[in-house]
């Protein structure tokens, strides 16, 4: 019978952990399937919004990932070449009673730890690694993986969480990446080797002309996350290389002293050349979705596409409770919830790229855009991103 099967998650990522959870909370028995040796995670630190919290609580992993992460006390954008406040935003006691939960960061590993943690602890996901999904076949009520060692696995239904070069979407969709042009180089430094003037509490930008720079605290203070992006010189394919300190250092000429000391401190830096993918309406084939990365790729502007991850796992769930776990009106469910949500975070990282990234006139206004604005103006403008947890995610029929 094909409802004994277990659902099939391709990725072993956050977005795909997170959906296994949601799908276990469903009753389901749920198959990973990751290319990678061992189910791990790369990269440095990421942020997350209140919209996570209530993701996390609503998949059950709330206390391990709070335990995890640092609570910062405000967000702060300062112009890079003059070190003046473009703005401030509180992220205390008056923001989280807005919102219902916190501002925080925290490093990937920590997010994938508490996730698999809670995976494991359900007795009910099965992990499969080194196992790279090539093509999928689907009946009328199971779905078919054939993965490039040879091994086939076969299950109800198949969530693709594999990324945004994802396998699933390739099969279905084969729309080509937008490649931006923007390189990201990421890193982490000790406590005792960052500069003292920036050991702030907060999730600090510095906006430059074709350029930012990103730092916060992770790990209770132990280490900090650097970012730098600018546009580069060069034609980019999308992925990940080593960097390099000479390449950074050229991209940062012009900027202030205050923020140039960002770029001396990494003993190694890992380089991102990045892309996101026009969004696109119909997720849904048969009896496979796509989720996370996979659905909806983005540039990282917005610090939310873990975050959005986490809130389609949570909405894939919720939609098959309200169908009593029925895929076809689930996953259509889903979809409709979903599509046009996260295709304002692709649009909107774009936009705020830009605005980040401003030069001449442009970075005047930008600096003027927030001035005199209150708390209170900043949370209201908030409040469509902040604002989403497990009672309100599903779409209204």
């Amino acid at each position: 019978m094909a409802e004994q099967l277990p659902v099939l998650v391709s990725g072993g990522g956050i977005g795909g952990l997170a959906a296994a959870l949601g799908l276990v909370r469903q009753g389901f028995n749920v198959t990973v399937l990751e290319q990678a040796p061992e189910i791990g995670e790369i990269g440095a630190g990421i942020q997350l919004g209140p919209n996570a919290f209530h993701a996390f609580d609503a998949l059950g992993v709330g206390e391990k990932a709070r335990g995890r992460a640092v609570y910062t006390d405000y967000m702060v954008m300062h112009d890079a070449l003059d070190e003046y406040q473009v703005g401030r935003i509180p992220t205390d006691e008056n923001f989280r009673k807005r919102f219902g939960n916190p501002y925080a960061v925290i490093h990937r590993q920590d997010i994938h730890d508490s996730l698999l943690e809670g995976a494991q602890e359900t007795g009910r996901v099965k992990f499969i690694t080194s196992t790279r999904v090539e093509r999928v076949e689907q009946t009328a009520d199971t779905v078919t993986v054939h993965c490039t060692n040879g091994n086939t696995y076969t299950g109800q239904a198949l969530i693709g969480a594999d990324g945004g070069k994802s396998v699933v979407r390739a099969q279905y969709v084969n729309d080509p990446p937008r490649v931006t042009g923007h390189v990201v180089y990421r890193a982490v430094v000790e406590k005792n080797d960052f500069p003292e003037d920036l050991k702030w509490n907060a999730a600090s930008i510095w906006v430059g002309p074709n350029c930012h720079l990103v730092h916060y605290p992770l790990r209770g203070g132990e280490q900090y996350n650097v970012v730098v992006t600018f546009h580069s010189r060069n034609k980019e394919e999308w992925g990940v290389t080593d960097g390099s300190k000479e390449e950074v250092e050229s991209y940062f000429q012009g900027i202030c002293p205050k923020a140039r000391q960002l770029i001396e401190l990494p003993k190694s830096w890992k380089r991102w050349a990045t892309a996101d993918r026009e969004p696109i309406d119909n997720w849904v084939y048969g009896r496979a979705t796509i989720l996370g990365d996979a659905a909806h790729p983005t540039t990282q502007y917005m610090a939310q596409g873990a975050c959005m991850a986490l809130e389609d796992a949570v909405t894939l769930g919720e939609a098959l409770r309200a169908h009593g776990n029925d895929w076809t009106k689930a996953l259509a469910l889903y979809q409709r919830s979903r599509v046009a949500r996260t295709a304002r975070i692709v649009l909107s990282g774009r936009e705020m790229g830009r605005l980040y990234h401003a030069k001449g006139v442009e970075r005047l206004v930008r600096n003027s855009l927030w001035t005199g604005r209150s708390a209170e103006r900043f949370y209201d403008a908030m409040e469509w991103l902040y604002g989403w947890n497990v009672n309100n995610c599903l779409a209204k029929d």
